[in-house]
């Protein structure tokens, strides 16, 4: 008997965000005066009533298994909130509440994939898309964005992609890594084509509610019956209302979708923890007064970023539409000397940029664009003025 272990497993990239962000907070412990630009997630205390919330759940005894797939009471929250702001009717037994929403992607495509399926990737993408997809013993094919484009791929290049293996595409809006976000009109466009070649989209809408300069957010599965049948939608509350560790996503999609994931579900976990349930419940149901303050906060960094790096040598960026990152081109950088050695890869740039000038940026070649790299603007002006400051340095000095 052999004792290998499984190389499915071993196939897996550790993620690069938090790798650096370890780093990061590692490097801080020791007294280091560290800018962290690569954590994704807000810099905010959960709100009160929310803790609030959680609290007489534990003083109440609500601490025992809930039904696998969440509570019947956060299950129809969350379908009011679904209906309400995105436009989407999903009865509670269409929807799954797990433990974030890397546990709702996970559900989504082991139930959604045979071997060999193949899954649509639009790049940069969040770099967690393709692991978990061939956990689930899927096919990743990757489709580029250009900056003309906003970085987001055309219906023209998704219909060219389409093979008799696809079975899926995953669809960010707004995007992680570059902040950008889908029109109707190219949304319109993108769902005629999974009619038409009858595959799904995996709607993965986390950063629906961070969304600037007037624009408006587009769930894919309001624009007709045939795409909503084609579609799972998956969120959460972990950015909008700064939740991240207490691991909540949810989706809405199918019956039979639904039931599957639930199964599945049942055998992974059980329950997402029950405690979290009644503090999700709470932020979508309590008072919303909060997830706007942060959205403003949000966009009055996110323009003091983009006006900044875009003033500095060598650097590009797009101004980005949602989200709290920016999508930054070291292309320039890289092909500069630095100590006598050229630069050569984004990678190198953040080595650099950590070690010797205390910022902590996150290299995007794990999010398929290998000159790039992401900053996140969820961290205090004070400290994003402060960290810019150590960047321009840097590049006014090569």
């Amino acid at each position: 008997m052999s004792l290998s272990l499984s190389r499915k497993a071993a196939s897996v990239k550790p993620s690069s965000t938090l790798a650096i962000t370890a780093k990061a907070k590692a490097l801080k412990a020791e007294g280091i005066d560290i800018v962290g630009f690569g954590a994704g997630e807000p810099d905010y205390n959960t709100p009160d009533n929310i803790n609030e919330a959680a609290i007489r759940a534990i003083k109440e005894g609500f601490t025992k298994y809930t039904p696998a797939s969440g509570t019947v009471e956060l299950k129809k929250a969350v379908s009011d909130k679904f209906r309400e702001f995105n436009g989407l009717n999903y009865e509670p037994n269409q929807i799954v509440i797990s433990n974030g929403g890397k546990h709702s992607l996970t559900n989504i495509f082991e139930v959604l994939l045979n071997p060999g399926d193949e899954v649509i990737i639009p790049a940069p993408y969040w770099l967690t898309y393709p692991e978990i997809v061939k956990l689930a013993d899927g096919v990743p094919v990757f489709l580029y964005g250009s900056k003309d484009n906003g970085y987001k791929v055309t219906a023209k290049q998704i219909r060219e992609a389409v093979t008799d293996k696809t079975k899926a595409l995953i669809l960010n809006t707004p995007s992680n890594p570059t902040g950008m976000v889908y029109s109707e009109e190219e949304l319109r466009a993108i769902a005629e084509i999974a009619v038409a070649k009858d595959f799904y989209v995996v709607a993965d809408e986390m950063y629906e509610y961070l969304i600037y300069d007037g624009k408006k957010h587009v769930s894919i599965a309001s624009l007709g019956e045939e795409i909503y049948k084609r579609t799972i939608t998956c969120s959460g509350v972990s950015k909008s209302y700064a939740m991240t560790g207490w691991r909540i996503g949810y989706t809405g999609s199918g019956t039979e979708i639904a039931k599957m994931m639930g199964s599945v579900q049942s055998h992974q976990t059980s329950n997402p923890n029950s405690i979290a349930q009644k503090a999700a419940l709470e932020a979508l149901t309590g008072d919303q007064s909060a997830l706007e303050e942060m959205r403003v906060e949000f966009d009055k960094r996110r323009k003091y970023m983009y006006e900044r790096i875009s003033a500095m040598p060598l650097l590009d960026l797009l101004e980005p539409e949602g989200a709290f990152y920016v999508f930054v081109d070291f292309t320039n950088v890289l092909e500069k000397s630095y100590k006598g050695q050229k630069i050569g890869t984004a990678a190198k740039a953040a080595e650099i940029l950590i070690e010797d000038y205390q910022v902590a940026v996150v290299p995007c070649a794990d999010f398929g664009f290998d000159n790039f790299v992401r900053l996140s603007y969820a961290i205090s002006l004070e400290a994003i003025e402060k960290g810019l400051d150590r960047i321009e340095k840097f590049v006014s000095s090569l």
